[in-house]
């Protein structure tokens, strides 16, 4: 399989000493704080207009955009639609967007140049997984998230890998502060919280499928497995990248 195009390393970014010092005094400031009292002052006092909600629209999803909803309706919310998800995926997206009176979403979805210069075939997925998350996700959440001080994302603790020591608060790149507001959560917490809420649960999740990203990358959970074992199976991959530093993404074509 050849694949069409080079991609210059990208500068590394780097977090700020400035980034650091704020996340550890908001860290301070909402150390006793729920997850809906952080997220309403974060969105109400700290970031007001300067925030924005990252979410797949997966299995969890709802829970996050009820609570944002909730305080803010307006929030904007982006989503990356990368042009490989489950149509269920897209239909669920609308079903919670009317629900819950979200105003402001953003599907972002990858430069068209770019997929065709590297993904023409639209099987990079198979052959290079990193280069597709990164075409697909990575650069369209970059561009999504410029001119915002902060994000939100649906990160949770208990996802295990790269996750299992998550703070609530934490210093990103570009000068951005990053807010988990479920990283201390369990996966009742989560459970409870839909019934609570008479939430919809996500269409697939009802057939194996607990964690929801692209439909060529996401395998249905057996009884016993961690909640994400389902991405991209069979490989050392388990993050996209959109959590990752810029000094881990990958450097020359399909080369990954």
């Amino acid at each position: 399989m050849t694949f069409q195009g080079a991609v210059a390393r990208p500068a590394e970014a780097e977090v700020l000493p400035e980034t650091e010092a704020l996340a550890a005094a908001l860290s301070a400031k909402y150390a006793g704080a729920d997850a809906q009292a952080l997220l309403a002052g974060i969105i109400g006092d700290e970031f007001g207009g300067r925030i924005a909600l990252v979410s797949s629209f997966g299995a969890e999803a709802a829970v996050l955009l009820h609570m944002v909803a909730g305080i803010d309706p307006a929030t904007p919310v982006v989503f990356l639609d990368t042009g490989k998800l489950f149509g269920e995926t897209l239909r669920y997206r609308d079903e919670l967007v009317a629900r819950l009176g979200l105003t402001h979403v953003r599907s972002v979805q990858p430069d068209p140049e770019r997929v065709k210069n590297l993904d023409a075939e639209g099987v990079l997925w198979y052959g290079n997984p990193d280069m597709c998350c990164h075409i697909r996700k990575v650069e369209p959440l970059a561009r999504a998230l410029a001119g915002f001080d902060a994000s939100i994302t649906g990160r949770k603790g208990f996802h295990g890998g790269e996750r299992s020591d998550l703070a609530r608060i934490e210093a990103a790149e570009e000068g951005r502060i990053k807010v988990n507001p479920l990283a201390d959560w369990s996966r009742e917490d989560i459970e409870a919280y839909f019934k609570q809420h008479d939430l919809p649960r996500h269409p697939l999740e009802a057939d194996g499928f607990l964690s929801i990203g692209c439909m060529p990358c996401t395998d249905r959970v057996a009884p016993g497995e961690d909640i994400r074992a389902g991405r991209w199976r069979g490989s050392a991959k388990n993050e996209c990248g959109i959590h990752l530093p810029s000094a881990r993404w990958s450097a020359i074509g399909g080369d990954l």
